[in-house]
């Protein structure tokens, strides 16, 4: 693993973790020291602008074009990073909404 995903750099979503992945509740406190720590190199191996070098890279590959199911904690971090950060966000509003009553429900004031 010493040679497998080695980068640089630190990885950090500020679109969509701007305080942290730790902080967001998506992810254990383990899950996102490893994001930190190879989450760039999983970003190039999956975007392609990295070649994989090693088996485990291969395999992450593979598993990211779909070809096989995730077998590692990286794998499967990556693909759970990728499933919270494409599904859909709950926006919630205070107007725009369905109504809370129905305006034609009839209203009967009873203070005569």
């Amino acid at each position: 693993m010493a040679e497998s995903f080695s980068s640089q750099q630190r990885f950090f979503d500020n679109k969509n973790y701007p305080r942290g992945f730790s902080r967001h509740g998506d992810f254990t406190i383990k899950e996102s020291q490893l994001l930190e720590k190879y989450g760039t190199a999983f970003k190039e191996l999956d975007s392609e602008t990295r070649k994989p070098l090693t088996a485990e890279e291969k395999s992450f590959v593979s598993v990211c074009r779909g070809k096989k199911e995730a077998s590692n904690e990286y794998e499967k971090i990556w693909l759970k990073y990728l499933n919270c950060v494409n599904k859909a966000k709950k926006f919630h509003t205070l107007s725009g909404g369905k109504p809370q009553v129905d305006v034609t429900d009839d209203f009967i004031d009873n203070d005569d």
